[in-house]
């Protein structure tokens, strides 16, 4: 029995803990993107790299789109349209100087996790009768994950020096970081999956991404009227 419910307690544990590692990059990471003038590849590709895999918002919204997915095509087909998303909008949204409040910003990614798990739960069916089309959504939800991780890197006052091959280079590490993270989730569901009380499990596991989806999104907005009151 404690096999069983491993994963369900691991993800419990990680979403206690999580909104602290949404979106930041903070400290020496900071300090050193702040500071860097010309290209510097690696550091960039690390950082890119670091930020997905401690991710939150980014790893739970992943998790919930791969979470009933039996096929790889179908994993692949997903993936690569979220990929595809913020890919856009993280290049874009620095290069081009595109201005979004982030705690708006923020709180829509954390609505974009609550939603899946809604989805997941068969939510919108049994309210509405029908679903929204799935691919779309994942495609619209990465621009605004991509925005989100774009406008983290606008507050750091990027030099415009290597700017073009660093940004590539953190969007690499970034797509780096979540096969790694995307692995790592594929496989521990599939184990999962073995097990008896996956499907009261899984159903469970999506409560609690939901309520941590709307938990994230409460705080941005929380930040948001803070801010502007200020």
């Amino acid at each position: 029995m404690p096999r069983i419910r491993a994963p369900l307690s691991a993800l419990g544990l990680a979403l206690l803990g999580g909104p602290a590692f949404a979106h930041a990059i903070g400290g020496k990471d900071a300090a050193f993107v702040a500071s860097s003038a010309g290209a510097h590849v690696g550091p960039f590709l690390y950082l890119g790299a670091k930020h997905m895999v401690t991710g939150y918002d980014h790893l739970l919204f992943i998790l919930g789109v791969i979470f009933f997915l039996y096929r790889l095509r179908h994993v692949a087909i997903y993936v690569t349209l979220f990929s595809l998303g913020h890919s856009v909008t993280l290049l874009a949204g620095v290069l081009l100087g595109w201005k979004a409040n982030p705690y708006i910003i923020d709180a829509i990614i954390g609505f974009s996790v609550a939603y899946k798990a809604f989805d997941n739960l068969d939510g919108f069916k049994t309210l509405l009768g029908w679903a929204p089309d799935t691919r779309l959504m994942v495609g619209v939800f990465g621009l605004f994950h991509g925005l989100g991780l774009a406008t983290k890197l606008q507050d750091l006052h990027l030099s415009h020096r290597g700017l073009a091959i660093n940004l590539v280079s953190f969007n690499i590490g970034v797509e780096i970081g979540q096969l790694i993270a995307l692995s790592l989730m594929l496989g521990l569901i599939l184990l999962w999956r073995r097990s008896k009380g996956f499907a009261r499990q899984a159903a469970i596991a999506n409560v609690l991404i939901l309520i941590a989806g709307f938990v994230l999104m409460q705080e941005q907005i929380a930040g948001y009227i803070l801010h502007r009151s200020a």
